[in-house]
């Protein structure tokens, strides 16, 4: 597969001219080019962070063909829409576009006691490459490429560690890095780092650039 990197938590995935985009959030900027360019869309939970809901609303209306995938509370708005949306939970399995699409976990992290934690799964694509939404949820299965958010209200550096440590992927790609700045992105690589307390590099991609994974 060919991972776009866009900015905060949005990827795009394409293989054989099929692709899908995971996340399509208000923090980044391109969501509505990469929506339009994909088959399908992936939504992990309902933050605005990772979920446009006017953006996938005229996609949605605009585009017969698009299929967009998410937790209930994500897509039950647009409940007549059942040919273009569907719900889905931890424990199921969906191929999309001809993505394998194996789905994991079943709330956000938390972030204090007096925030409400909302519905959030996670998805394996092609049983290798995993976005866990905003969550430290190590799936029951391998993982060769581990997307890793690295900055937000809920991340902590020493539990980001013991997830990576638990689920042992053989790739780290940094995700959800907008509110660190380069120094800052570079300190949670060094963390992050066989130097120091992983097996494994965090391996940051630009915004824009693409990776094969």
């Amino acid at each position: 597969m060919q991972l776009t990197k866009h900015a905060h938590a949005c990827v795009t995935l394409a293989k054989d001219d099929a692709r899908i985009v995971i996340d399509p959030g208000t923090f980044t900027p391109d969501a509505a080019q990469a929506v339009a360019a994909a088959e399908a869309v992936l939504i992990t939970h309902e933050h605005f962070d990772h979920f446009d809901q006017d953006l996938i609303a005229r996609a949605l209306e605009t585009r017969p063909e698009l299929r967009v995938f998410g937790p209930q509370s994500v897509v039950g708005r647009w409940s007549a829409r059942r040919g273009q949306v569907r719900a889905v939970s931890a424990g199921d399995r969906v191929t999309v576009t001809g993505f394998d699409i194996a789905v994991f976990g079943e709330q956000h992290a938390s972030i204090h006691r007096d925030v409400p934690r909302v519905a959030n799964v996670g998805y394996l694509v092609d049983s290798a490459l995993y976005h866990p939404g905003d969550a430290y949820h190590a799936p029951d299965a391998t993982v060769e490429t581990l997307l890793l958010p690295t900055s937000g209200p809920w991340t902590k550096v020493g539990e980001a560690v013991e997830y990576v440590r638990e689920v042992a992927p053989k790739r780290l790609i940094q995700i959800h890095e907008v509110m660190l700045s380069q120094i800052g992105q570079q300190s949670m690589a060094r963390f992050l780092s066989p130097e120091m307390l992983t097996q494994v590099p965090l391996t940051i991609v630009p915004v824009g650039d693409d990776i094969l994974v």
